[in-house]
């Protein structure tokens, strides 16, 4: 199984699969968090690489060259080489639903336009989990990070950005997903998301209400 976890920068993703695998490891249940491409040997990968990512909200050139030279080369090759897991739960933090509405928000740049109408011939996930916050919670969270990108600083304090990011992935790219959950971080406990989440996807079993004591079916009466 393979679950997505997406969203604005600081709406809490590392966090989220931390938990995620935390939780899956003390039900052992083994779980692997995964980054960049899904397929395995991917020519280009370590290109992109070097890429600033950071500065893509800002140049249509880099978004074009993750979504078409990264995950739609992806998209064609994972069918043939899957990434190695061992069976494991592949949780994912990150992937072409975040470079599209980085792009549809920085430019809207044509290449992220295209990639959106285009947007079933990406990867999907069994199960995607995308995430968001307020302003002012993601700005608290920036205020305690020892290093702050252009990326993370723009995403807070260009209230337009952020809401064009949220209006492209929640509205629009949440459909390309077979099954989806949208959560608010500020909102959620991580641990709250991930029951949840790992529920949804049938991982977990849900933990049964208590029945009431045998007073409280007394007073109930």
């Amino acid at each position: 199984m393979r679950i997505l976890v997406d969203g604005i920068d600081l709406s809490g993703k590392t966090t989220l699969v931390s938990t995620l695998i935390d939780t899956l490891a003390a039900r052992r249940v083994p779980a692997v968090r995964h980054r960049g491409m899904l397929a395995e040997h991917h020519p280009l990968e370590r290109l992109l690489k070097r890429l600033p990512l950071a500065y893509q909200s800002q140049s249509s050139l880099i978004t074009g060259a993750y979504l078409f030279g990264g995950y739609a080369l992806d998209a064609a090759l994972v069918h043939l080489d899957p990434p190695r897991t061992d069976g494991a739960v592949l949780i994912q933090e990150g992937y072409a639903d975040r470079t599209m509405a980085v792009g549809l928000a920085g430019g809207p740049y044509l290449p992220a336009a295209l990639a959106m109408w285009a947007s079933r011939c990406f990867a999907t996930f069994d199960l995607a989990v995308f995430l968001h916050a307020s302003p002012a919670v993601r700005r608290t969270r920036m205020d305690q990070r020892e290093r702050v990108d252009s990326g993370d600083r723009r995403s807070v304090e260009d209230g337009a950005f952020a809401d064009r990011f949220d209006a492209a992935l929640l509205t629009y790219l949440s459909r390309r997903h077979p099954s989806l959950l949208v959560f608010d971080t500020g909102v959620h406990t991580p641990q709250e998301m991930a029951e949840q989440i790992l529920t949804t996807a049938g991982l977990i079993r849900p933990i049964p209400a208590p029945s009431p004591r045998r007073s409280d079916r007394a007073l109930g009466a």
